[in-house]
């Protein structure tokens, strides 16, 4: 079979490497345009097209697919791209662009989707960071043939997996790898016409929106355990934040350590090399890997040889 392949970061980088261990023939990528990155922000091409270069195989990087929107131009020239290719499908994996229906329609078995959550839960852009937020036990991949909605096309394969203590940056790879392994069983079954779509359930559907950068900043009124998950979905992005004495300081990993907290909420109860407990709603929270603006991401015993806590100080 002749793929096509749509993706952007490193989640869909695993994907397509994995793809192409298989042997299938990767007849076109797309991926977004170069963009700024780095503390020179020079143009830096994405995981994914870094993978295509070394492999020799072409790339298109069209700022829009909508023959209608405000890049026609490169749309057109993206229509013309995959129609070249003579596609038998095409896999899309966290690309970054809404694909219109002239997309799903050019590969003769439409579009494969590999979407980080076991559907018609975590529809959307962050489902991973999402799901960690929420206090979720199970995740998981699922691919789905894709139509016009948001996540909403019938699903051909779904695995669970077990979220456990993860940060976000952790149970990406997990997924990844997961993902890779799926979309190549899915495009067996494809090939062998074996693929038995499964619609969507109209319960239980939720929306992973996007993560924004206000979100990082921590709110010590909320319970204990809600901030620990929100600590977790937040590495590597945005980041949970904290500010004390007017610095504000990255929050990378926590536990909760259980009982009334003994201080106002924000209010620093105790500081040792186990961590920097701090007191929410209606337990402790213990940071145990912290960052200063500049400096790198720490262990608490070593962030505290060079940051001065001291307990009674309140986080704002």
């Amino acid at each position: 079979m002749r793929i096509g392949f749509a993706g952007t970061p490193e989640f869909a980088r695993i994907a397509l490497e994995a793809i192409a261990a298989a042997r299938y023939e990767i007849a076109l990528v797309l991926t977004q345009p170069d963009r700024p990155a780095g503390r020179g922000m020079k143009l830096q091409a994405s995981p994914v097209k870094q993978l295509a270069l070394a492999r020799n195989w072409p790339v298109a990087q069209p700022r829009s697919l909508r023959l209608d929107g405000k890049y026609p131009e490169d749309a057109a020239a993206a229509q013309a791209a995959i129609a070249e290719a003579g596609l038998d499908v095409m896999v899309v994996a966290a690309y970054g662009l809404i694909l219109p229906q002239w997309v799903l329609d050019a590969p003769r078995l439409g579009c494969l989707n590999i979407h980080a959550s076991l559907l018609p839960r975590w529809r959307g852009a962050a489902p991973i960071h999402r799901a960690i937020e929420a206090g979720d036990e199970q995740t998981g991949v699922t691919v789905m043939q894709m139509d016009a909605g948001l996540d909403t096309g019938d699903m051909l394969l779904r695995e669970s997996l077990a979220i456990g203590e993860d940060s976000t940056a952790r149970l990406h790879d997990r997924l990844a790898a997961l993902g890779g392994r799926l979309i190549v069983e899915a495009l067996e079954q494809a090939e062998a016409a074996a693929l038995r779509p499964e619609p969507q359930s109209a319960e239980g559907v939720t929306y992973a929106h996007k993560v924004e950068k206000q979100e990082a900043q921590i709110d010590w009124t909320q319970p204990a355990a809600t901030i620990v998950r929100r600590i977790r979905a937040f590495d590597p992005f945005p980041g949970a934040s904290s500010t004390v004495d007017g610095e504000t300081l990255k929050l990378w990993a926590a536990r909760v350590l259980p009982g009334p907290p003994a201080q106002p909420p924000a209010t620093v109860v105790s500081v040792g090399s186990a961590g920097v407990a701090v007191a929410a709603r209606d337990a402790t929270v213990v940071l145990t890997e912290l960052q200063r603006p500049g400096g790198k991401r720490l262990p608490a015993a070593d962030f505290l040889r060079g940051f001065d806590l001291k307990p009674g100080q309140v986080f704002g």
